[in-house]
């Protein structure tokens, strides 16, 4: 038992570095179909950020939007916890990646873009009300 748990947790699986190795040789397609449909998301997630009056720079290489909610006056954990309660939408407070985070949000728009959508239409409710 300890030889085959040192073997599954210290490398990849056999079976595992496989399908790697057919992904990278044979996927290219559909990894750049993913990529763009990434880049759809992002720029629609950051827009509609924006277009609620959540300052939102573009992001070049994350899953998630950073937007600036301290300019609605509540902090960042404040904002995420009364968007879950209120909205039930859920978020990170900046802050909990370091003082630099603080006045931030962090949305992630690593799900279907139907499901970004209602969060944005959530969030721009939430904003309208403070």
């Amino acid at each position: 038992i300890a030889r085959i748990h040192q073997y599954i947790i210290m490398t990849a699986p056999t079976m595992a570095q496989y399908g790697a190795l057919e992904g990278l040789l044979s996927c290219e397609d559909d990894v750049q179909k993913m990529a763009a449909e990434y880049d759809r998301r992002r720029k629609f997630i950051v827009e509609g950020l924006n277009y609620i009056g959540l300052p939102t720079f573009e992001p070049r290489g994350a899953f998630y939007a950073f937007p600036k909610v301290s300019v609605t006056g509540l902090n960042d954990e404040e904002f995420s916890n009364r968007l879950l309660q209120e909205k039930h939408v859920a978020a990170v407070p900046g802050s909990a990646f370091g003082s630099g985070g603080e006045g931030f949000l962090r949305c992630s728009y690593a799900t279907a873009i139907d499901q970004i959508e209602e969060a944005l239409d959530r969030i721009d409710q939430f904003v309208k009300s403070l």
